[in-house]
């Protein structure tokens, strides 16, 4: 029997709430971001929406929106199917909502059924949006406002289906590793538009330029994934330091004392000297460095320090660490 006050008490959160409401607003924002920078210039960014675009220039009476749909539905339920609970309701939506979303917003922006078929940019807002005279700052631009927009959904444990799915699935019967699989999908998609738009094959009309396409769309790509990695993650990364000095003690209470932080002694052991010493292992935050080098610099000019950077530090004084079934950037 089914707990319906189980079901609905969620609703009752603004948690719950605020959640759908940055899905679907980063489903937008990811949407407009193909309609106003990627569809009209044939930029092909992986994924099934990149496909789309493939497919649209072959066939420009079925817009790129409902290719998203040919796609998706079929891998959604092949999804659950195969992953049943795993394949969350947010990501289910989420997929149904962009495309959708995208169809309407093209149609809203171009004058006429011709233009919405075939997507000059002269014609995007009457014109007043034309970046076809640059094309590295247009596509730039798109790979941004479409990373932020998939950021926001995936900040909120949901995707947008698509080559996600591919992934998974590669994973589970393939054995292979899950970002390789999103690599594999993207790779074709984006050959694909080389063929199609680059060359000419199955419409007979070979852009001029247009495997110059192919890079841009490599780029915007990379700058989507890193767009979306600062959403998840942020920027600042802390930094990792390892310390070898004979003046361990006026160390020890620098760190604690004043810097008010802790540290881990390491055991280790001089190559060349064959001596036992405890080694500091120190994580700071990125604006600390400088102060933490300039007095270990004082306290023992000889010392040994190695700095690398810390992606990710979980714990006190750090990040928390995460729920269960966190998606992460990397």
């Amino acid at each position: 029997m089914v707990n319906t006050k189980a079901l609905l008490e969620p609703m009752g959160s603004w948690s719950w709430w605020r959640s759908w409401i940055l899905i679907f607003v980063g489903c937008s924002i990811m949407g407009a971001g193909f309609v106003f920078f990627i569809n009209p210039y044939n930029f092909v960014p992986g994924g099934v929406y990149g496909a789309g675009i493939v497919l649209h220039n072959i066939f420009p009476s079925i817009q790129i929106g409902t290719f998203g749909y040919m796609f998706d539905v079929p891998l959604m339920i092949t999804a659950v199917l195969v992953f049943g609970g795993q394949f969350g309701a947010r990501t289910v939506l989420a997929a149904l909502y962009t495309p959708g979303f995208m169809n309407i917003l093209t149609r809203l922006v171009y004058p006429n059924e011709e233009a919405v078929h075939s997507l000059d940019p002269a014609l995007l807002l009457g014109g007043r949006l034309d970046l076809s005279g640059d094309m590295l700052l247009t596509c730039i631009i798109g790979a941004v406002v479409v990373g932020v927009g998939q950021g926001l959904v995936v900040r909120q444990q949901a995707t947008t289906g698509g080559t996600d799915i591919v992934g998974m699935l590669l994973q589970k019967f393939a054995g292979i590793k899950f970002s390789t699989g999103i690599l594999l999908a993207d790779g074709v998609v984006v050959l694909s538009g080389l063929l199609v738009i680059g060359f000419g094959l199955g419409t007979g009309d070979a852009g001029q330029g247009g495997w110059m396409l192919t890079l841009y769309s490599l780029i915007t790509i990379y700058i989507t994934s890193r767009v979306v990695a600062y959403m998840l993650d942020g920027a600042s990364y802390d930094k990792l330091l390892f310390i070898n000095s004979t003046r361990q003690e006026e160390l020890r209470r620098f760190i604690i004392e004043d810097l008010d932080r802790s540290a881990t002694y390491i055991k280790a052991k001089g190559m060349y000297s064959g001596r036992d010493n405890d080694m500091i292992f120190l994580v700071v935050s990125r604006k600390e460095v400088h102060h933490v080098l300039g007095k270990i610099r004082d306290i023992d000019p000889r010392a040994f320090s190695v700095v690398t950077d810390a992606y990710d530090t979980y714990g006190e004084g750090f990040k928390p660490f995460p729920d269960k079934g966190t998606i992460h950037a990397e």
